[in-house]
């Protein structure tokens, strides 16, 4: 299940053109007989000032030599937000050799001093997530909260496999469905910076032979950069924890990203996450 970056990149616009309702746009919906959703493909062309032929060429992938111009007129018309935009851009336009790299990509490395500072944050949930979600470091609060990933082979320390395959960490979050559909959005876009890459295809292929909820997550064809956000756990030791996170991508490898978690303070959480780092401090060994 290689990611085709022709045959993405027509799913993907027809996915933004069905979510485009026409009445919204000032636009005709006769009545509501449209044999398709949202917004006919010669509807689209017209909003985005470009000939249907050129959107037709675009949509069915049939070159990936459009212009800067065409493409800013085409994600205008479909309202993409900014990560939509670059993965529109990084589907539709030629590829340096830099870009895509011969053979698999090389193994990730986590640098000692990122590791000393996951290990220096004893009251923070911290983990560096890799390509393909890949979790490469973590500390011992951030085993505590998820799992433990040091008790796992390292093929099983990723987080799309975590949340899809594994009863126990899905058990974790009060709204799964809400994190699996975050997760299936971060592996998507993740999958269109390393079409190529033979572990993201491995990937893809068995989540989507294993899960069948992830095969409908990933037919939503959305997109989701990990910036910031909350999710509730509801943790078998110390009960719910209402727990922020943020993101931090490194400079110098954007493909490496740490993920701390937050809590308020005084709250509840505050107090759950301290008697879960007690527990971890006595039962976990130090992260890696």
């Amino acid at each position: 299940m290689a990611l085709d970056r022709r045959a993405e990149l027509g799913e993907f616009l027809r996915s933004r053109r069905a979510r485009l309702r026409p009445a919204e746009l000032g636009l005709p919906d006769y009545g509501g007989r449209r044999r398709v959703p949202g917004l006919r493909r010669e509807e689209l062309a017209r909003l985005a000032g470009v000939s249907v032929d050129h959107y037709v060429r675009l949509e069915q992938g049939r070159t990936l030599h459009f212009s800067e111009a065409v493409l800013d007129a085409v994600a205008r018309a479909l309202r993409l937000d900014a990560v939509e935009r670059e993965h529109l851009y990084r589907l539709a336009r030629p590829w340096s050799d830099a870009d895509q790299p011969d053979g698999p990509a090389p193994a990730q490395r986590v640098r000692p001093g990122l590791r000393r500072l996951l290990d220096s944050a004893e009251d923070v949930p911290a983990y560096v997530v890799g390509r393909n979600t890949d979790v490469l470091a973590w500390n011992r609060l951030a085993a505590a909260l998820i799992t433990d990933f040091g008790a796992l082979p390292p093929r099983q320390r990723n987080l799309a496999r975590l949340v899809f395959l594994d009863e126990g960490v899905r058990g974790l979050y009060a709204d799964w469905r809400g994190k699996a559909s975050d997760v299936a959005a971060y592996l998507r876009l993740d999958a269109g910076r390393h079409p190529d890459d033979p572990a993201t295809a491995a990937l893809l292929a068995e989540l989507s032979a294993d899960s069948p909820e992830f095969r409908e997550a990933w037919a939503e064809h959305r997109l989701k950069d990990k910036t910031h956000g909350r999710y509730v756990y509801l943790h078998p030791v110390v009960g719910e924890l209402d727990l922020g996170f943020e993101t931090l991508r490194l400079p110098d490898d954007p493909d490496q990203a740490l993920i701390a978690h937050t809590v308020e303070e005084g709250s509840a959480s505050q107090v759950g996450l301290r008697l879960l780092a007690a527990w971890a401090r006595e039962s976990l060994p130090a992260g890696r």
